[in-house]
């Protein structure tokens, strides 16, 4: 079972160690000492680059892998004294804070966190005083996240209740948690006992969140390889055509699709696959004049229905005088 997300933070911050003192270190050596699959080593590495000295960008960790070994070529640069400013210290106080009070955080991060913001608040002096005045209210999102890592790490069933757009609907299920991922939002990946399949449920999207009593037990499944995207349809998905202006052609850059073939005025012919098309009445409404679906015949039929529906009942609301 992957790793949760606090136990792969913790990986990493030790990886920066460990591989300042190993230049050249093989990846399969780092992988076995760190007990993760080498999949997972350089998913971490894809990782680390993107951190370093300075919230404003600093010095990035230039660490890159051949896929055989891993080369950190700034090491010494980024070991200099840090120095942060007056700003980069009241946001390290007030998020260090904010994160000390999160459910679901081992008491042994709390305690060395706490002693960590302590020093930092010993050195930042005025800085200090000032950041005490602010603090940081988590979205529910955060106590929802509390418990799926938890439920994750204990090996624990979830109960659900989650809003889907698409069906503009509420469900209850039960799932086993597998793992957290974030791919602009944050998502669990699950076996959802409901559907018995893989699904994956957004984190800002769960009304109601209880971890059961029943042991988490998710069939052996192989884990995404989500570097192109959270939505990768199959091949056996349904497909549907949609033709956008030249106002849609975002569509192509937000949907992955099969083929988007130019049209004369400038807009695409788009060729996509998903598991639920009713999904796509909303894209269509989004669209209004800059696009419309071509096929499937029923899914053009509901979503022009749909469209009528709303213009309908924007009519009865200005008829009212509400608008």
């Amino acid at each position: 079972m992957a790793s949760n997300a606090i136990d792969q933070t913790r990986r990493m911050l030790s990886l920066v160690t460990y591989l300042r003192e190993r230049p050249g270190a093989r990846v399969e050596d780092v992988a076995r000492a760190f007990g993760i699959t080498e999949d997972e080593l350089i998913s971490d590495l894809d990782v680390l680059p993107l951190c370093g000295t300075s919230f404003r960008g600093g010095d990035l960790l230039d660490i890159d892998t051949d896929g055989d070994r891993i080369w950190w070529h700034n090491a010494d640069d980024v070991a200099e004294p840090l120095r942060i400013s007056a700003d980069e210290a009241t946001a390290l106080l007030v998020a260090a804070r904010a994160v000390a009070t999160l459910p679901g955080l081992r008491e042994s991060d709390r305690l060395a966190l706490l002693r960590a913001t302590a020093k930092l608040e010993a050195a930042a002096g005025e800085v200090a005083s000032a950041s005490a005045r602010l603090n940081v209210t988590f979205e529910s999102e955060g106590g929802v996240f509390a418990d799926v890592d938890r439920a994750i790490s204990e090996r624990r069933r979830l109960w659900i209740r989650y809003y889907s757009p698409a069906r503009d609907e509420v469900t209850e299920r039960e799932i086993d948690p597998i793992r957290l991922v974030s791919v602009g939002h944050t998502y669990v990946e699950a076996w959802c006992r409901r559907s018995e399949a893989r699904r994956t449920f957004r984190l800002d999207r769960v009304a109601e969140i209880r971890i059961l009593d029943e042991a988490s037990a998710p069939p052996e499944v192989e884990l995404r390889d989500l570097s192109e995207g959270l939505v990768q349809p199959a091949a056996e998905d349904p497909e549907v055509i949609v033709e956008v202006g030249p106002g849609g052609r975002w569509v192509a850059e937000y949907y992955p699709h099969d083929s988007a073939e130019e049209l004369p005025d400038g807009g695409l012919r788009i060729t996509l696959r998903t598991p639920d098309p009713s999904s796509l009445r909303r894209l269509a409404l989004r669209l209004g004049r800059d696009g419309h679906i071509v096929a499937p015949a029923e899914l053009a039929v509901s979503a022009r229905d749909a469209a009528r529906q709303a213009l309908a009942a924007y009519d009865e609301a200005a008829y009212d005088g509400v608008a």
